[in-house]
């Protein structure tokens, strides 16, 4: 990989540059993002890459620049802007059978839960899932991940889910843990999922059956290091999973996997107070929050439990918004991701940072923390990822545009813009 040299930029958004492992809206640093940006023309605001890793940010003519030579790359960022890669900390993308025909429902009025109970939904994902070849899923998730990787996301995470027992639940684990380990164009966080209840299966029932089965098995595989799983999620919901059945599931992942995180679905389409139970055992992050009550959002803002926001997902499936602006102004700690399924169908995390503007009033500024810095902190992967600074690992956007905020005022128009994504320092997508 060599010295890598990025030079002539209009902007270098670091976001931060003091190790910050978050930012919450209550930070003034949140309103004065750390950006580098030319005062003269003439100036030369460059990047240096070593082995993947940021070894410099700054002007040419800085004294520590002197110290580079004989870069083996050289990338012209000319009236560009450079930020850091994106991070989306929600998604849902190894699966057979998209639901076209469920989306033409739900335009015509039907709601999640009726498509649910009437054996549509999720249970028509399940069952294509169940039927697909291991290498299908494969194929058909890394062409995914490319479409992540060429809208800008550099780090995402990718659950299982669409199983609802062992066998399928755990191809999809082998699947997600191939790419993790083989697919160097993005970066993964692998999540079991605890997702639904099989039909003439009860939660009760499930539930002792991942307890006792499920998760003592995939701990085995974990140690022979058959399957990396880094996060346990369950969809803690009416008629899904109960606060207990999902406090449950949690605590025996803590019990018996070393370092799994917790990263569960909280307060989507009814108000459970989930987010205690998420706050009590340490949660690194509770996806959806829809229906957060105020006391919760309080509990929430004491700690260092982040809120993910999925804006697609409430807009396709018109949900009660959550109340982002309000959490926000408390002080919780605030990520997104896209919740890519096939129920909310978007890989490009800038038109989730625009709808997180648009329609949940986050400003600029913190829709690209959200979508950086603090979806990085949501995974676990801070101190390497979210930000660009000396030491964190090479992985950058750089769009066609002297300001950054057209990333987020552009709606739509990522494509056009984004001229390179690295990847731990490699070129893994460029513009024709």
């Amino acid at each position: 990989m060599g010295l890598i040299l990025i030079y002539g930029a209009s902007q270098i958004v670091q976001v931060v540059s003091n190790g910050e492992r978050y930012l919450r809206a209550t930070d003034p640093k949140i309103k004065s993002l750390n950006v580098l940006s030319k005062q003269h023309p003439e100036q030369n605001l460059c990047i240096i890459i070593e082995n993947g890793i940021i070894k410099f940010t700054g002007l040419d003519t800085d004294q520590e620049f002197s110290k580079f030579s004989d870069f083996d790359q050289k990338i012209d960022a000319q009236n560009c802007s450079i930020l850091p890669g994106f991070v989306d900390a929600h998604t849902h993308p190894v699966w057979e059978g998209d639901r076209i025909n469920e989306f033409k429902m739900k335009l015509e009025g039907a709601s999640y839960m009726e498509i649910h109970e009437a054996g549509g939904g999720i249970h028509f994902t399940v069952k294509h899932t169940k039927e697909a070849s291991e290498e299908k899923l494969y194929q058909s998730f890394t062409q995914r991940l490319g479409n992540f990787s060429k809208f800008g996301t550099t780090f995402v995470e990718c659950k299982s889910g669409y199983g609802l027992e062992w066998q399928t639940e755990h191809k999809m684990l082998r699947v997600i843990t191939k790419a993790k380990r083989e697919f160097k164009s993005i970066n993964i966080s692998s999540t079991y999922l605890a997702h639904a209840v099989p039909k003439n299966t009860s939660a009760k029932e499930l539930t002792q059956d991942i307890v006792e089965n499920q998760i003592p098995t995939m701990r085995n595989l974990i140690m022979s290091k058959e399957i990396d799983v880094d996060n346990i999620d369950v969809f803690c919901e009416k008629g899904v999973f109960d606060v207990n059945q999902t406090e449950r599931i949690l605590k025996k992942a803590l019990e018996s996997i070393q370092g799994i995180q917790i990263n569960f679905h909280s307060n989507e389409l009814f108000p459970l107070n989930s987010v205690e139970m998420a706050v009590r055992l340490g949660s690194k992050a509770v996806s959806h929050l829809e229906e957060i009550s105020d006391s919760e959002i309080e509990l929430m803002a004491k700690s260092e439990t982040v809120g993910i926001l999925l804006p697609t997902t409430a807009i396709i499936m018109q949900l009660k918004r959550p109340p982002a602006r309000k959490m926000l102004n408390s002080g919780c700690i605030m990520a997104l991701g896209s919740d890519f399924n096939p129920n909310a169908y978007c890989y490009a995390m800038p038109m989730i940072m625009n709808y997180a503007c648009v329609d949940l009033r986050l400003s600029m500024n913190e829709a690209l923390v959200a979508a950086t810095l603090n979806s990085a902190f949501a995974l676990g992967v801070e101190k390497t990822r979210g930000s660009i600074e000396v030491g964190k690992c090479a992985d950058l956007v750089i769009i066609d545009s002297q300001r950054w905020e057209n990333i987020i005022y552009q709606m739509g128009a990522h494509s056009n813009l984004i001229k390179y994504v690295f990847v731990n320092g490699n070129i893994v997508h460029q513009k024709e």
